[in-house]
């Protein structure tokens, strides 16, 4: 990739003093991870390209090149890299077992940006990643940096190498599939951590009704293990089928010790499982509409998991349970 390319960068000879890495990091790593997540609903391979983004910046800046704005160098460099991703994905999903969910990201740590979750909180959903998902690339690309994160089309233009017009009608498109898709959430946060709050007391609870009466008729529970963690080979559907096999999990939290905390996952209520020794088991994230809860998401695979700390070894716990050092195996999306 040639130096103007990449966000109209200039080769200089003269002693500039350009922004020290360590300030353009501080400053833009939020936003480019932002972009990078978005786009590949990963957190690992987001910090990844972050990290791949902001080492071509480094290496641009200490081969001589002025970079007269960091912000739209590192933008272009993170969504090129984000593509190619993508495209290099698409066979590994193909081949993915069981369920497919994005990684979790916790939305409620110290270093979350309350701004930026106040405004593209919703954006950060599973639900609407699972959207994006069935864009191209570059349309998802186009979609995010216009309308998540309002670039302008001659901006985006030079970063996906398309004229200003190609990628309006691309941004249409894209638009037009979204919001026939975009999922519905609460009105207001108090009313949907409440109903969260609930429902994750009755799960551990094992409290088969109030479950139900949480739950949407038409509630849909999805699991990821990646084939390498228990898991729901099909969504499950229907209140009363949903909360059986939550009353059925309490039962399994009770046996192996497990705690459930709630947290905010993916800009939605969500809680972590854990053992005893703060080990991660799983993650939940509740979509919630009209006063009820209408999708439950489990990801459970370990390896979508580790960057959110360390994970327990089911395997370690499954063959406890057979060996009769308790009565039940280990929660799971199963």
């Amino acid at each position: 990739m040639t130096v103007s390319e990449e966000a109209g960068g200039r080769r200089h000879d003269r002693g500039g003093r350009p922004p020290s890495i360590t300030d353009v990091y501080r400053e833009l790593r939020p936003l480019i991870f932002s972009i990078a997540y978005r786009m590949l609903s990963s957190a690992s391979d987001a910090e990844d390209t972050v990290q791949e983004a902001f080492v071509r910046y480094h290496t641009a800046v200490d081969g001589g090149v002025v970079i007269e704005s960091p912000k739209a160098y590192l933008s272009a460099v993170v969504t090129r890299i984000s593509i190619d991703r993508l495209r290099s994905a698409v066979v590994r999903r193909e081949r993915y077992v069981g369920q497919w969910l994005p990684e979790p990201l916790l939305t409620d740590a110290p270093e979350a940006d309350p701004q930026e979750l106040a405004e593209l909180g919703d954006t950060l959903s599973m639900a609407f990643l699972l959207v994006l998902e069935r864009l191209s690339p570059v349309e998802r690309a186009v979609f995010l940096l216009h309308d998540v994160f309002g670039y302008g089309y001659d901006e985006i233009a030079s970063i996906v190498h398309k004229s200003q017009a190609n990628c309006r009608q691309l941004a249409t498109r894209a638009r037009r599939h979204v919001r026939a898709q975009k999922p519905r959430f609460e009105a207001t946060r108090e009313q949907r951590d409440q109903l969260a709050d609930r429902f994750f007391a009755a799960f551990t609870d094992g409290n088969l009704d109030g479950l139900v009466a949480m739950l949407a008729d038409d509630a849909v529970t999805y699991g990821d293990g990646g084939g390498k963690a228990p898991q729901w080979s099909t969504p499950i559907m229907g209140a009363e089928r949903i909360a059986r096999l939550f009353v059925a999990m309490s039962k399994q939290l009770s046996a192996h010790e497990l705690s459930v905390q709630r947290h905010e996952v993916n800009g939605q209520p969500g809680a972590i499982v854990r053992n005893q020794r703060g080990e991660l088991i799983n993650v939940f994230t509740l979509d919630i509409a009209d006063g009820q809860v209408q999708a439950v998401r489990s990801v459970i695979n370990p390896d979508k998991l580790r960057h959110l700390g360390p994970v327990a070894d089911l395997g370690a716990m499954r063959r406890q349970a057979r060996s009769g050092s308790t009565d039940s195996a280990p929660p799971a999306s199963s």
